[in-house]
């Protein structure tokens, strides 16, 4: 009797050791499971905060300079020069074209100011230099604006809204409170902003391509009573080796703005044709 009193205390305190260990155990293992959670709850957490830091950097990123190049044949170009290589472009792009319909889209010798004597690169720093090589003030006046609103002294066309960006900075040396170079091409501007805006503004140099400056000009907001000169950038070339000669979707608007009659009627007075 009294080994089997024994023996039952025993499997007592066996079993009650098992329970004791699975205890145990069932609590590291719901340690290790918090742990784990808590961990991953931390990650989740930091990434949140990091990515949040991501969406809101404290500077914003630079952005990637575009290389330049040119063709710097276009700079050795005399007025005689020029004229000839409009038609031949015009010719090239549409060779239907009949000797009526060219002479009609011809730009006047006597329109082309001769720049030739410009001999540094003609690059977008140049940009102010070289406009004030040319101003009959040297440059004095390039800085200021008509008192009547959305009417530039100056209209710089360029191929594309990209490279019309990047004109507007390099010329910002030439603007003021009371003179703004004004973006007129449509990369991310909608006509009906640039309208607001040269109803409203006073405008030293208009900046944009030449199908958006002409929409401007029918639409009334581009006035062009002080206008003084429009500056082609003819000598950049883009990544594909084009030039705004050499795209005929560019090409034929540019013709098209620059036969206007407003600007015909002045070419051999006050208004002068510069390819930069």
């Amino acid at each position: 009797m009294a080994d089997t009193t024994k023996l039952d205390k025993k499997r007592k305190r066996d079993d009650a050791d098992k329970h004791s260990q699975a205890a145990t155990s069932g609590n590291k293992k719901q340690r290790s499971f918090d742990d784990r959670k808590n961990n991953k709850g931390k990650k989740f957490d930091k990434k949140r905060k990091e990515e949040g830091k991501a969406k809101q950097p404290s500077e914003a990123p630079k952005k990637q300079e575009r290389e330049e190049a040119f063709d710097e044949s276009i700079g050795k170009m005399d007025g005689q020069l020029l004229a000839d290589h409009f038609m031949q472009k015009a010719r090239r792009h549409n060779k239907d074209l009949t000797a009526v319909e060219l002479s009609d889209m011809s730009v006047p010798v006597h329109a082309f100011l001769d720049t030739t004597s410009f001999h540094n690169s003609r690059t977008l720093a140049q940009l102010p230099e070289f406009l004030k090589a040319f101003d009959p003030n040297k440059g004095a006046a390039l800085g200021e604006a008509s008192e009547e609103k959305g009417s530039p002294h100056t209209l710089v066309v360029a191929a594309a809204g990209l490279r019309a960006a990047d004109l507007v900075r390099a010329l910002r040396s030439l603007q003021s409170k009371e003179a703004t170079v004004a973006k007129l091409f449509a990369k991310h501007i909608k006509i009906d902003e640039a309208k607001q805006f040269l109803e409203r503004a006073r405008v030293n140099i208009g900046v944009g391509t030449p199908q958006r400056i002409i929409d401007l000009l029918e639409a009334g907001s581009l006035k062009t009573q002080e206008l003084k000169r429009i500056v082609i950038d003819g000598s950049h070339i883009d990544q594909k080796k084009r030039g705004v000669f050499d795209m005929k979707e560019m090409f034929f608007p540019l013709l098209k703005l620059l036969t206007r009659a407003e600007f015909r009627d002045r070419y051999d007075k006050d208004l002068k044709v510069v390819i930069y």
